[in-house]
């Protein structure tokens, strides 16, 4: 019941609540900012808590790819910017459209470049977060102020100047450098450099060397209490493991941690290592329900477990920490892609149910997920597609469940080893970004069968694998055995050979099918994909 009430929650959600204040990131990317890319993100800021605004600045260091006599950056036009230097001159510029553009005095050569823009303002105040993004200002129970950022939709152009394409990440990383009211915990992505006390204020120092994607850059603020131990990775390493929680809540954390622990083990056994050894595995309570956050993601779902074979399970924990690996690790350069994030994070959700709940309580997650397909248009639409044409809700249900069928397609034998090999490939992962034909092509060549045909039918259409039943005319039957009639069995429309479950009086096996079709016998009708291994069509003729 709980799979099937977050699956209706998600459709609800994303068809009522697209992208509430109709902000989006992506699409075709602006040739002026093609040339340009992103090295470091800095981002130093006074968050005034009482006004809800936010003051200071943010140095973005780039390497431009040829001379350039125009910079342009992303930043919603709701704040006031105080100057722009580029190499440390001041230089005009304009701000409209939620777009900065600069005009240096001077040709911008190629290489390396820095830009600084000091602005102030008010943020975008979220609405239903996480699904409309910007701040969110409100207080825990015991009255303390309790801030949090989201910006997966509309990018990080929310709160700071950036350049917002998911085909370009900072190498280098980012810093995060914000002063808040003294007695407040700030929680961000990376490691502690430093926290700097003032009279009234304290300033948290956050910093990440990995590549990180422009929606991760981001902080939440709350009268947190730091809980902590170390992790043992599946390679031998030590991770601290943290969780910024409440001060009200803090009694539940250690529990909480063993019950991430559990999460950590079994997406670790399934893609690998923890993607981020060096920093941390973190997450931070905030009121909003949740967000995968890199090395610090946000935790709303406010302790509510399932039991799975006794065992206490947090699905929306599981789910958005798998994107430390799908979204974050391995991530994709066009939203059109989306679903490689959000569909294979899905399908490590039914792995979980496999981990803890056996092969059944695995196969009942997409017997459940397959009545609550929409498939009114298909989840990878095209190219240079911004988020929120891209944010559908089959991408979630529809992607885990097309991963599931691949795994059905070519066996648990090259399938597991794949797809943890897929996510520790550098060609892959970290700076070198993916598309749905990086996924195909590496299964295809993992399996020595050509996948293309089905990768385009269940990710690139709205069709169903139609699969045609026909009785064989009397004429044409075996006579040796009256009691049984001979049954012709196709696929329509699929120019491939799919291994299909045909269940006959027989009893139930596994036969290769195609186009041409193959014939079975049986005293019964036959039952095709009885398990739901495929979003099928079936046709009696």
């Amino acid at each position: 019941m709980r799979i099937i009430l977050c699956i209706a929650a998600m459709y609800f959600f994303t068809s009522v609540y697209p992208q509430a204040q109709h902000l989006t990131s992506g699409g075709k990317l602006k040739p002026e900012q093609a040339i340009m890319d992103v090295r470091h993100y800095t981002i130093a800021l006074d968050v005034d808590i009482s006004h809800q605004s936010i003051s200071g600045y943010a140095t973005i260091d780039v390497n431009m790819l040829q001379p350039a006599r125009v910079l342009m950056f992303d930043l919603l036009d709701s704040f006031n910017i105080k100057s722009i230097t580029v190499n440390g001159t001041k230089e005009s510029f304009n701000y409209e459209n939620n777009l900065i553009t600069i005009n240096p005095t001077n040709e911008l050569p190629a290489g390396k470049a820095s830009v600084t823009v000091t602005y102030n303002g008010k943020p975008h105040v979220a609405l239903n977060p996480p699904w409309g993004d910007g701040f969110t200002w409100t207080k825990d129970s015991s009255g303390n102020p309790w801030v949090s950022i989201t910006a997966e939709g509309t990018g990080s152009k929310i709160y700071f100047p950036c350049k917002d394409h998911p085909s370009d990440e900072p190498n280098e990383g980012a810093e995060l450098i914000i002063t808040v009211p003294k007695g407040l915990v700030v929680a961000g992505p990376g490691l502690l450099k430093k926290v700097t006390n003032q009279k009234n204020k304290i300033t948290y120092d956050w910093k990440t060397n990995y590549t990180i994607n422009n929606y991760s850059i981001l902080f939440n603020i709350g009268k947190y209490k730091v809980v902590s131990r170390t992790y043992t990775t599946i390679n031998n390493n030590k991770v601290p493991l943290q969780f910024y929680v409440l001060e009200e809540d803090a009694d539940k954390a250690e529990h909480h941690l063993d019950v991430f622990e559990q999460t950590i083990h079994i997406q670790e056994k399934y893609f690998g290592e923890y993607p981020w050894v060096k920093e941390k595995i973190a997450i931070a309570e905030t009121p909003h329900l949740g967000m995968e956050h890199q090395t610090m993601n946000a935790y709303g779902n406010k302790f509510r477990y399932e039991k799975i074979n006794g065992k206490d399970y947090d699905w929306l924990m599981h789910h958005e920490f798998g994107h430390e690996w799908w979204g974050n690790k391995v991530t994709a350069k066009d939203w059109a892609d989306y679903w490689i994030h959000e569909g294979i994070c899905t399908f490590g959700d039914a792995l979980a149910q496999r981990e803890l709940g056996g092969e059944d309580a695995y196969n009942q997650f997409f017997q459940n997920y397959s009545l609550y397909f929409e498939n009114k248009q298909p989840i990878v639409q095209g190219k240079d597609i911004d988020e929120e044409t891209a944010y559908i809700g089959d991408i979630y249900s529809k992607g885990a469940f097309f991963m599931h069928t691949l795994r059905y397609v070519i066996g648990d034998s090259i399938f597991f080893p794949a797809l943890k090999q897929f996510v520790n490939d550098p060609s892959f992962t970290y700076d070198n970004l993916v598309t749905t034909d990086d996924v195909e092509q590496f299964f295809s060549k993992q399996s020595h069968i050509d996948l293309k045909p089905l990768f385009n039918l269940c990710l690139r259409t709205t069709d169903k694998l139609e699969i045609h039943i026909n009785r064989v005319p009397e004429k044409e039957q075996n006579q040796n055995n009256k009691s049984e009639r001979s049954y012709k069995i196709t696929l329509a429309n699929l120019d491939m050979v799919l291994p299909l479950q045909i269940i006959t009086s027989n009893g139930t096996q596994r036969m290769m099918v195609d186009k041409k079709g193959i014939i079975v016998r049986s005293a019964t009708l036959p039952v095709v994909d009885n398990d739901i291994d495929y979003l099928t069509k079936i046709v009696m003729e």
